[in-house]
C-alpha cells in the first residue's frame, strides 16, 4: 500500500501539497521534518504537515519525496500546527507560513554547521598592563561592561553596539583572554536587585502565581515606573520552575541596552533574535533555545516563531508598538501570536506599554485580559510638566520657536540634557523652486522627494528612489531653491548654530545604520554631560536617560488630523512616550509641545488628564462608529501598473461578495491616499464584520474567488486581517 504525505510547500498556492513517501527513503516520516521535493521544474525545501494523507491518484502519477532532510522533526508539533492556524487566521499560503519559522540556513537542502562561539573575560594580569588611553572611550566602555558580566561572546559583544575595531585592540593588548562559555548555575538568585515598590510587587506576585496556566496580563506601567524589572522578577521564576521565557521588543534598536541589561542578570542564559545577526548566529541561537541550553530568548518580531523545549512565560514589551505587525508579504501581528502560542503552552503572556494599545484596553474591559497598574514611577521620580506652546502667528527658526530655544538654553546652563523630537529625519521633507514653483517630487511615487544635505541627495522615503541634490530649478533654471519645513538634520544644524559649544547629537535611521552606532550614541549621551538630542521616534522606545530634564516636541499636528482611523490614537502614544523621557531620575523634568492647534480635544485630554482617559475617549468613539476594536476589520490589497487594473480586479472580487446581511459591510475599490508607488498603483477593499466568524467566512470565500479569477500578470494582491493600516 503506498504511503503519501502532506508538505508545506514555499509557494503562492494556500494549501499542503501529497507526495509519494517511497520505502527506500529508510524512515518513517514525521510531521516537523524537512523533505527535499520536486516542484514544477525545480527542487524546494517543504515541511512535512500530515503523515497519514490519502487520495485518489494513482501512485505512478505521484511525485515522490526526494531525500529526508532531517533524523527528527526540525519543527516541533506545536509550531506545525501553530503554522496551519496562521495560514487559515491569515488567509496566507501555509508553506510561507511553515518556512518562514524556519531560520534561513534551514530553508536550504545543505546541512547547516554550527561553529562554537567565543567567549572573552578581562585577562588576569590587567592590572599589570598600562591603563588605555582617555580618549579610547569606547575600550574603556566595553571592557567595564565585560567586568561587569564576567564573560561575554563576541556575538554578544556585538549585539551591545561595540564593533571589532572596539574588541580586537583589547585583545591584542592582552587586557582579555578567552574563556570557557559561561553555564547558568542560578546565580542570578542572589544579585543585588532594586527593591520594589507596592505596585511593582504586587504585579509579580500576580503573574508569578499563574506560571504553569494560561492568563493575559496588560501591565499597565507610566514611563519610568518599572516594568523592566517587573518582567526580570517574574522570569526569575519562571527559570526556578526549570521553565524558558520569550521576551518580545519592538524594534534591533532597543536590543544593546535590553540585552546588557538581561545579561546581568541573568549571565549564561540569555540568547538574542533578530535582524542584525547573521544567517549562522541566527542558526546557532535558535538551536540554544531549542535544546533548552539558553533559557531566555531576547528577539524581535519573528522570534515568536522559535521552538522552546519548556516555555513557560512569554512578555511583549511596547506591546502597542506597530513594529509587531508584519506589513507585506504575511501579514502576521507577532502581539497576536505571542498570546496564541500562550495558550498552546499553557503559559502567562504579559503585555507591557506605557501607553497600551486600545485593542488591549478593550480586552481588559471585556474581561479578557487582567489589568496591572504601575502608576508610581521607580525612585520616586515625579511626571514632567506639560505645557504646550502655541506657535501659531510665531516667527520660527528652522522649525524653533523662541520659547523652545529659551528654555534649552536654560536646560543646558543648568547641567542637564535637552531632547528635540521630530518624527521626520532628512533636512527638509520638499524642495521647491521660489521663481516657478516646480517641486522635487518622486518619479515613482506620488510623494515629494527629501532633501538630505550632508549627502547632496533628494531620496524619496517610501521607494528609497535618490537623485543628485540641484543647485538649480530644472525647469526654469533659476537659483532660488527653497527648503519647505524642517527634518531632523536641519535642526541639528539650527541647534549647532545656537548652541555652538554643546555637543548636539542626532539619532535617526540615516546617523545609526552602521553597526554600534546606536549604542555609541546612546554611550556619549549617559555620560551625563550637557548635550542636546534631536530625534524621530527611534529615540521614543525604552530608553533611559536620567539627565533628560526637557523635551521639545516641535511637529505634532499632522497625526492629529490623519485620514485613518488610528492616527489620534498613535499621536498620543507617540506623545506620552517621548515626554516619559523627560525626568526619570531624581530630576525634575518638563516637556514643551509646539502646535498650531492648542484647543484640540485630544491635545487637551492628554495633557490635562494623562493617556488613560484619553484612551477611553477614543474607545467610547469607536463604539459610537463600531470601529476596531470593537468590530472587525480586513483589507484586500491590490497593486498593478495602472489603477484601472487593480481596481477592475477587486470590482469583479466584490461583485461575488455581494452582502446578504447587516452583520458585515464591504467599502470600495477605494484607490490608497498615496495611489502610485515604486511605479505600481494600489487599491484596496475594506471589510469589516460585527463578529470575526462572519469576517473570516467572507474572507475565505474572497481568496477562494480571488485565486480562480484571471488576472493579468502584472497584478498582485493580499489579504491583511486586523490591519493597523487601512492602505
Amino acid at each position: 500500500m503506498p504511503r503519501f504525505v502532506t508538505v508545506a510547500v514555499p509557494c503562492p498556492l494556500r494549501r499542503g501539497f501529497d507526495y509519494l513517501w517511497a520505502d527506500s527513503l529508510g524512515k518513517e516520516p514525521a510531521i516537523g521534518m524537512r523533505v527535499s521535493i520536486p516542484f514544477g521544474p525545480r527542487r524546494l525545501v517543504g515541511v512535512i504537515i500530515a503523515t497519514d494523507s490519502s487520495n485518489d491518484i494513482p501512485s505512478n502519477k505521484m511525485k515522490a519525496v526526494l531525500r529526508v532532510l532531517d533524523e527528527k522533526p526540525t519543527l516541533p508539533l506545536d509550531l506545525v500546527q501553530l503554522g496551519q492556524w496562521a495560514a487559515d487566521y491569515y488567509h496566507h499560503p501555509v508553506g510561507d507560513c511553515i518556512q518562514q519559522m524556519l531560520p534561513v540556513t534551514l530553508r536550504k537542502a545543505e546541512q547547516a554547521k554550527e561553529k562554537p562561539a567565543q567567549y572573552w573575560q578581562c585577562s588576569q594580569d590587567i592590572k599589570q598592563l598600562p591603563p588605555l588611553s582617555a580618549r579610547a572611550h569606547q575600550q574603556r566602555s566595553l571592557l567595564a561592561v565585560i567586568q561587569q558580566s564576567g564573560q561575554l561572546s563576541r556575538r554578544q559583544i556585538k549585539d551591545l553596539g561595540y564593533s571589532n575595531n572596539i574588541l580586537n585592540p583589547l585583545i591584542n593588548g592582552g587586557y582579555l583572554s578567552k574563556a570557557n562559555a559561561p553555564v547558568a548555575d542560578g546565580s542570578y538568585m542572589h544579585v543585588d536587585k532594586p527593591v520594589l515598590n507596592s505596585e511593582q510587587d504586587a504585579a509579580v506576585t500576580a503573574i508569578s502565581a499563574r506560571l504553569g496556566h494560561f492568563d493575559r496580563f496588560l501591565l499597565d506601567g507610566v514611563t519610568g515606573s518599572g516594568k523592566t524589572e517587573v518582567y526580570l522578577r517574574a522570569i526569575e521564576y519562571c527559570l526556578a520552575r526549570g521553565e524558558q521565557a520569550l521576551v518580545l521588543i519592538p524594534e534591533i534598536g532597543l536590543t544593546p541596552q535590553t540585552l546588557q541589561r538581561f545579561e546581568q542578570r541573568f549571565p549564561g542564559c540569555v540568547s538574542t533574535l533578530h535582524s542584525g545577526l547573521s544567517d549562522g548566529e541566527r542558526f546557532q541561537n535558535w538551536r540554544k533555545i531549542e535544546s533548552a541550553e539558553h533559557q531566555i530568548l531576547l528577539g524581535t518580531r519573528s522570534a515568536v516563531f522559535t521552538p522552546f523545549n519548556n516555555l513557560g512565560l512569554i512578555v511583549v514589551d511596547e506591546e502597542h508598538d506597530a513594529s509587531y505587525k508584519q506589513q507585506d508579504g504575511w501579514r502576521y501581528s507577532a502581539r497576536d501570536i505571542a498570546v496564541k502560542r500562550g495558550s498552546d503552552h499553557n503559559c502567562p503572556v504579559v503585555l507591557g506599554s506605557a501607553t497600551p494599545s486600545l485593542d488591549s484596553l478593550h480586552n481588559v474591559a471585556q474581561n479578557r485580559y487582567q489589568l496591572l497598574e504601575l502608576r508610581e514611577r521607580a525612585g520616586g521620580a515625579s511626571a514632567p510638566a506639560i505645557r504646550l506652546l502655541d506657535i501659531r502667528n510665531e516667527s520660527l527658526d528652522e522649525g524653533l520657536s523662541k520659547s523652545l530655544l529659551d528654555a534649552t538654553t536654560r536646560t543646558i546652563a543648568a547641567g542637564n540634557q535637552a531632547l528635540i523630537f521630530l518624527n521626520r529625519r532628512g533636512f527638509s521633507p520638499q524642495l521647491q523652486c521660489h521663481s516657478c514653483g516646480w517641486l522635487a517630487n518622486c518619479k515613482a511615487c506620488d510623494a515629494k522627494m527629501t532633501v538630505h544635505f550632508g549627502r547632496r541627495e533628494l531620496r524619496c522615503h517610501h521607494c528609497d528612489a535618490s537623485d543628485t541634490l540641484p543647485t538649480i530649478c530644472p525647469q526654469c533654471h533659476h537659483h532660488q531653491l527653497i527648503y519647505q519645513g524642517p527634518g531632523t538634520e536641519r535642526l541639528e544644524l539650527s541647534l549647532k548654530r545656537h548652541f555652538p559649544e554643546v555637543p548636539v547629537i542626532r539619532i535617526d535611521r540615516d546617523t545609526t545604520s552602521a553597526k554600534g552606532s546606536m549604542q555609541s550614541l546612546v554611550d556619549d549621551i549617559r555620560t551625563g554631560k550637557p548635550c542636546i538630542l534631536v530625534g524621530t521616534q527611534m529615540l521614543a522606545k525604552g530608553h533611559h536617560f536620567p539627565d533628560v530634564t526637557l523635551v521639545g516636541i516641535v511637529d505634532i499636528d499632522g497625526g492629529l488630523f490623519s485620514a485613518d482611523f488610528r492616527g489620534p490614537e498613535r499621536s498620543g502614544q507617540l506623545l506620552v512616550q517621548v515626554a516619559g523621557r523627560a525626568g526619570r531620575a531624581d530630576k525634575l523634568g518638563t516637556v514643551y509641545i509646539q502646535t498650531h492647534c492648542p484647543e484640540h480635544p485630544a491635545l487637551q485630554a492628554l495633557v490635562n488628564d494623562g493617556y488613560q482617559p484619553f484612551a477611553r475617549q477614543l474607545l467610547a468613539e469607536r463604539q459610537l462608529f463600531s470601529l476596531p476594536p470593537i468590530s472587525f476589520s480586513a483589507v484586500i490589497r491590490a497593486d498593478a501598473t495602472s489603477l484601472e487594473g487593480a481596481e477592475a480586479f477587486l470590482e469583479r472580487l466584490r461583485a461575488s461578495l455581494a452582502p446578504g446581511d447587516t452583520s458585515w459591510s464591504i467599502v470600495g475599490p477605494l484607490p490608497a491616499p498615496m495611489t502610485r508607488k515604486a511605479g505600481r498603483f494600489r487599491a484596496a477593499l475594506i471589510l469589516q464584520a460585527e463578529r470575526r466568524s462572519v469576517l473570516h467566512r467572507q474572507l475565505h470565500t474572497a481568496c477562494h474567488i480571488g485565486d480562480q479569477l484571471s488576472k493579468p500578470q502584472n497584478l498582485r494582491w493580499s489579504v491583511d486581517v486586523d490591519p493597523i493600516d487601512l492602505f
